[in-house]
């Protein structure tokens, strides 16, 4: 029975690791369109602001990780949807040449800066007795956090100002214009909360990975296949995307492998995307946000 409570864990730790990992992307995608291939840098920028505020200026571990880094990342994307992305929406192909541009440039940056080595933070918690087992305490918190970043995110969506233009914005930006909303301060506002995700998933994970400048390599491709095979709806895809592909590459991890655990995933993504072409909410959930 302890074994089975550890093996539940560590399934629902995976599930846990890709919400917070696609979370940011599913925002700026589900809602903006935006293919942002740079989804992986700004998760690597929220790990060094995590890891830069902590071991250099200070500051409380849980501070860094769930303040300075999105804050931090929010404010760097609200500047580049200013000065890149908004000169291109409507043009995807464009968008995803910047943004990849864009990656490689804080790449280069990152290396210039710390070098290739990997820095990190320790875990804040201690491990947790189950039975005659252990597991990880910043798993369990991984796992309520994660569920916690959802729920608020749809409370700011279902129930806010900001929620609300932000939803009508997306949806036609004219009109939301003619009753008073300033599209121009949404889509950077939108952006930069899905940037401010992507860098608090970045400093959630450091103590797991370490960051090095290009773990966001490692990052954007679960967090793209999260998103993609969820659809279009960014909490539910998100949610059910992520439990599925976290369920299969965890199982299949345990009977064998975590490489081989990486390859389930994808052969899971790509029979989903070839019996679901529009994700799981484009069949299901189709009104759930």
């Amino acid at each position: 029975m302890d074994l089975l409570i550890i093996y539940a864990i560590e399934v629902l730790n995976a599930i846990a690791v890709l919400i917070v990992m696609s979370l940011g992307l599913a925002v700026v995608f589900g809602m903006m369109k935006i293919v942002n291939m740079a989804h992986g840098e700004f998760m690597m920028l929220g790990g060094y602001s995590a890891i830069l505020a902590t071991n250099h200026l200070g500051i409380p571990i849980w501070i860094a990780m769930l303040v300075v880094a999105p804050l931090v990342v929010g404010l760097f994307g609200i500047v580049i949807e200013r000065v890149i992305i908004r000169h291109l929406y409507g043009r995807m192909i464009d968008t995803m040449l910047a943004t990849w541009g864009l990656s490689l440039a804080l790449i280069g940056a990152a290396t210039m800066i710390f070098g290739n080595t990997t820095l990190g933070i320790s875990s804040p918690l201690s491990s947790v007795a189950v039975g005659r087992f252990s597991t990880s305490g910043y798993s369990l918190f991984m796992i309520a956090f994660s569920l916690c970043l959802l729920v608020a995110l749809w409370l700011l969506l279902r129930f806010t100002t900001l929620g609300l233009c932000a939803r009508a914005t997306m949806q036609n930006a004219r009109m939301a214009a003619a009753l008073g909303t300033n599209p121009g301060q949404i889509y950077s506002l939108t952006f930069g909360l899905g940037a401010a995700l992507s860098g608090l998933g970045g400093a959630l994970l450091a103590p797991i990975t370490g960051v090095i400048p290009t773990v966001g390599v490692s990052f954007i491709a679960k967090a793209f296949i999260t998103v993609i095979g969820g659809g279009s709806a960014i909490i539910a895809g998100t949610l059910s995307a992520s439990t599925l592909f976290g369920v299969i590459s965890q199982l299949v991890t345990y009977a064998s492998t975590p490489v081989f655990g990486a390859v389930a995933l994808l052969l899971t993504a790509i029979v989903l995307l070839r019996l679901l072409p529009q994700g799981i909410t484009g069949r299901f959930f189709r009104r759930s946000l």
